[in-house]
This record gives C-alpha cells, structure tokens and sequence, in this order.
C-alpha cells in the first residue's frame, strides 16, 4: 500500500513493540514464555576450535505473546493462516492514529472513527493503555472496540486495526464481535502496541511482519512505524 502522496522520505523509524522475554505475561491464564539456551556459549567450546563459541536460543511459547498479529485462521478454521497472507498486508501500509485516552473512555464508539480518513490504512488506536505493561492493572477494564465500531471499520475498508490495549473486545463477556467481524473481512488485527505518542496522526507507514507460519493464525510482530515528510 503506498500513500497518496509518493514523493517522501523516510525520517525515522519508531518501534511500536513490547520486549518479550522470559517469564513475560501477556494474557493471564496463558503461560509465559520461556526463553532459554539450547545450546550455551559454554558448552559449544567442546564442539568448536579454541576461542571460537556460540549461543542457540530455544524459546517455548503460546502464540500470543508479546505485540501480535491475528489473521483470520485465528478465528475461523478456513481462515487464512499467516502463510497464506501476502507480505503487502503486513508492511509499509498508510497508516493514521485516532486517539481516544483510556481516562476519557473505554468503551470506542463508531462515533469516534467518524472524522477520520480510514479506507486503505491501518488504523492505530491510540488509548495510553501500555502505561500499565507488564502490571496486573493492564489485564483488566481495558479500552475496547464496540461491535459498531468494527462493523464501521471495515464498512469503511480499513486494511488492519491495531490498538495498544490488552484486547480490541471486551473481555468482560464471552463474545469477540470486533474479532468476529474484522477477521471475518481479513482486517487484520495486532493488540498490544506501544508508543503511539510518538507517532503523528498521520504521515507514516505502519508494519507488523510475522514469521511465515502454515497453520498458525497469531504471532508475535516486531510493529513499527516509518514517519516520512514530504519534499
């Protein structure tokens, strides 16, 4: 997806991604991750020439972890997993912040998208919920979408959602209408993001590239924004 205006150049890159690490909780009631070695630097001396060693890294995790990425096979068995995807879904998308801090609401209406140019953009909601990272206050009474303010995103053609809260749907409830209804038009969907403070509203590409996974429909992106001027 390129811009409407092609003539820009990069300024900076801005990461828009947690740290994971081991023992990180992301979603309670799933397990952390556990990052170790399986091979240390100490035991690859007897494989290798004297002064020469390496690390491999073993890493043992559910899929939702850290800043993800949904594809539809996350919620529909005939979705498309992340392999099926194209890379043009994931990379350099026109992107465009809509900020609505946690203080005011948590409850995001439609209304709230109404002012905003969304069609072919990864739209970013912005709430100031990753204050709470990594604490026991991040899991509970979070910013959310409404099941109007999906229906209205992709109404509106929005190509991928992302929020930097601890989940688009309310999770006080069983039901995941905003998962529901972005995945089931392949929106794609990425919870957990951070930094949005440091992007501008408008004026960035926006990428949140996964591994290529056959039969995985989440994963773990590194997000980041590139913030471009004009010439």
């Amino acid at each position: 997806m390129t811009p409407a205006n092609a003539n820009r150049e990069a300024n900076s890159l801005i990461d828009l991604s947690h740290t994971i690490e081991d023992g990180l909780i992301t979603y309670k009631g799933l397990p952390a991750p556990v990052v170790c070695d399986y091979l240390s630097r100490e035991d690859s001396r007897q494989l290798y020439a004297e002064g020469t060693e390496f690390q491999i890294g073993k890493i043992e995790m559910v899929t939702n972890t850290g800043t993800y990425i949904d594809s539809p096979f996350h919620r529909y068995a005939d979705g498309k997993d992340l392999s099926q995807i194209g890379l043009e879904r994931f990379a350099e998308l026109e992107g465009v912040v809509v900020r609505i801090p946690y203080t005011d609401t948590l409850e995001i209406t439609d209304e709230h998208f109404k002012k905003y140019a969304v069609s072919n953009r990864a739209v970013l909601i912005h709430t100031g919920w990753d204050s709470h990272w990594n604490t026991d206050s991040y899991y509970e009474n979070h910013p959310y979408l409404t099941a109007e303010a999906a229906t209205y995103l992709r109404d509106q053609g929005a190509i991928l959602v992302g929020i930097d809260s601890h989940n688009i749907d309310n999770t006080t409830g069983k039901q995941r209408p905003v998962h529901t209804t972005l995945l089931g038009a392949e929106i794609l969907i990425v919870e957990h993001l951070c930094n949005l403070a440091q992007l501008p509203d408008e004026g960035f590409l926006f990428s949140a590239v996964p591994p290529k996974f056959r039969g995985v429909g989440t994963f773990p992106v590194r997000a980041m924004a590139s913030v471009y001027g004009v010439r």
